[in-house]
């Protein structure tokens, strides 16, 4: 495979502004990370960082090579793809991002198993909610990213993956809400945990509560939180309800922890999405969302 060592160093000590992190990312020694950043100084005869006692900066010559540094590297990743030949076993590096619930429940099983498979492959996952991901595979820090929510950036492109419905949840022991089934207008008398703005969760949950005339505005939000898990623990101690993925809930379903409360009049379901830059889907790109594909279609 061809690359350039000294650019991903420089990449890694960019984006992580440290050398200890990057050396640990490459697998090398801090003085040779060092080593590397110095000889690519005294090649461009500028310099690239600012060292601080205990941080690292930087400098604007750092953050103009920095952009060329991540497409001459997705440079590199086509050249090898145009020359794999068909029966090459996959290797490379692929960073992958992935919004909340995405990453907590979703991915996990999958890239176990993808390791298992191409073992070469050396796999990174970032984690934030949709705005995060989609702005980092924009500003090509990831390689590929799969997002909840709705498509929202021209520069990218975005392919669906699968179905996820959001249920309606409160705590087994709420002894303040025993129905089992509810209509939405019901939900302007519920007390409501919800996630941070900008996340995917809820997006959608806006915009099916919206197709029955509810706006968010109206409901009694107590609390909002930015991740499922610290919903679902609020939920333990409140006799608030919340909107989470199904994926999300199996096993407090399983242990009684949580229970799910069906709404007559409302069905709350989203589009899990692939989503690259246009035009740079490189071959380990595919292989990853065919993997996921299948992985998903075998669940079925």
């Amino acid at each position: 495979m061809i690359t350039d060592f000294r650019l991903k160093v420089f990449r890694a000590v960019a984006e992580r502004l440290s050398f200890t992190r990057a050396a640990d990312e490459l697998f090398v020694t801090q003085p040779a990370v060092t080593k590397h950043i110095n000889e690519l100084e005294k090649q461009l005869g500028v310099p690239l960082f600012v060292r601080r006692r205990n941080a690292v900066a930087l400098t604007p010559q750092g953050e103009l090579l920095l952009g060329y540094v991540r497409r001459l590297l997705a440079l590199y990743a086509e050249l090898n793809d145009a020359f794999a030949g068909d029966g090459e076993t996959f290797g490379g590096e692929l960073a992958v991002g992935a919004s909340t619930t995405i990453s907590q429940y979703v991915l996990p099983a999958i890239l176990s198993r993808f390791k298992k498979r191409y073992p070469e492959v050396r796999l990174t996952l970032c984690n934030g909610n949709t705005e995060l991901i989609e702005r980092m595979v924009a500003d090509e820090k990831l390689d590929f990213g799969v997002i909840e929510g709705n498509a929202g950036n021209p520069q990218l492109h975005y392919e669906t993956f699968m179905e996820d419905e959001l249920v309606l949840v409160t705590a087994s022991s709420n002894r303040s809400l025993r129905q089992e089934e509810i209509a939405a207008a019901d939900l302007k008398k519920l007390p409501l945990v919800i996630r941070e703005t900008g996340s995917g969760t809820l997006d959608v949950v806006e915009r099916a509560l919206a197709s029955r005339g509810i706006s968010l505005r109206t409901l009694p939000v107590e609390m909002q939180l930015d991740s499922t898990e610290s919903i679902k623990h609020y939920l333990y101690g409140s006799d608030a309800v919340a909107f989470v993925s199904v994926q999300a809930v199996f096993e407090e379903l399983r242990h009684n922890l949580l229970r799910v409360i069906e709404i007559a009049d409302l069905s709350v379901v989203r589009r899990f999405s692939f989503v690259m830059r246009h035009g740079r889907n490189s071959r380990l790109c595919e292989l990853f969302k065919q993997f996921c594909i299948n992985y998903y279609n075998q669940k079925l």
